[in-house]
């Protein structure tokens, strides 16, 4: 997966069972290693679970499973919850 970190900022995040989660606002860089550890996302969608009160969230690099018009992340249902289903 290769791509250029300004393509990054922007793009929206969902989870591989279809739950938006954000959009991207930085890039979290770890020097030593010299390679991505995190992404920071903002604009989080207030219904994926208990983030009230936070402005963002970094997700890490490994749960990433794809990057293209849009992030695809690892579901994990500890973190990211469905939204209601409407009745």
């Amino acid at each position: 997966m290769r791509t250029q970190i300004t393509e990054l900022f922007g793009l929206n995040v969902y989870t591989d069972k279809a739950v938006f989660v954000g959009c991207v606002d930085d890039v979290v860089i770890d020097v030593d290693q010299k390679k991505i550890d995190a992404l920071a996302v903002g604009e989080l969608n207030p219904e994926i679970g208990e983030i009230k009160g936070y402005s963002g969230l970094q997700i890490p690099f490994r749960i990433i499973k794809s990057i293209g018009d849009i992030v695809i992340v690892r579901h994990i249902p500890g973190i990211f919850r469905s939204p209601a289903k409407e009745e």
